[in-house]
């Protein structure tokens, strides 16, 4: 390149640069790449958790941003995890006692097994039922990782509530027969 065309670009900078507008859009620009080399580097991905209000038993959904390993049985443990940790408002109730851990968990196939500690029998600290615990952390997974194909939840060792978990996911929506 030669030093009279060198010359013309840095000019045509030196020009485009003068204007204020001109340098505040740059850094716009600059600010906007870095966030987004940011977020697609930190591996994030954003999850929803279902919690209870202690008064009433409203519903309340909370996006929480986990992670992501690139491994799905890891991903599904970080949100299972999560969820066993309670709800970030207190004034939301826990879905299980505090203390409930996950004793082991796979992932095989499209179903995910979890077994949780003998405390998540116990009817939860603030109200609610174990069955309902259990149907919200079912539906989450299933809500928050489209290609689980079944939840089979356990209680130190064994499975509960299968029957009535089949009889409620065995009548999902379908709308694509219509």
């Amino acid at each position: 390149m030669s030093t009279s065309n060198l010359n013309k670009i840095l000019t045509a900078f030196g020009t485009f640069f003068r204007g204020r507008r001109n340098r505040r859009f740059l850094y716009l620009v600059i600010i906007c790449l870095l966030a987004l080399g940011d977020f697609l580097h930190s591996g994030l991905v954003r999850r929803t958790f279902v919690f209870y209000t202690i008064i009433d038993g409203g519903i309340v959904v909370e996006d929480r941003f986990l992670h992501k390993s690139g491994d799905r049985e890891t991903d599904i443990r970080r949100y299972v995890d999560e969820a066993l940790l309670g709800p970030k408002s207190r004034d939301l109730a826990l879905l299980f006692s505090r203390g409930t851990r996950v004793d082991t968990f796979m992932y095989r196939e499209g179903v995910v097994f979890v077994n949780l500690t003998e405390l998540a029998a116990l009817p939860p600290p603030e109200g609610g039922t174990v069955f309902d615990s259990l149907l919200t952390l079912n539906k989450g997974i299933r809500r928050n990782f489209s290609f689980v194909k079944d939840v089979r939840l356990f209680i130190g060792g064994n499975q509960v509530f299968f029957e009535e978990f089949r009889g409620i996911f065995a009548n999902s929506a379908d709308n694509s027969k219509t």
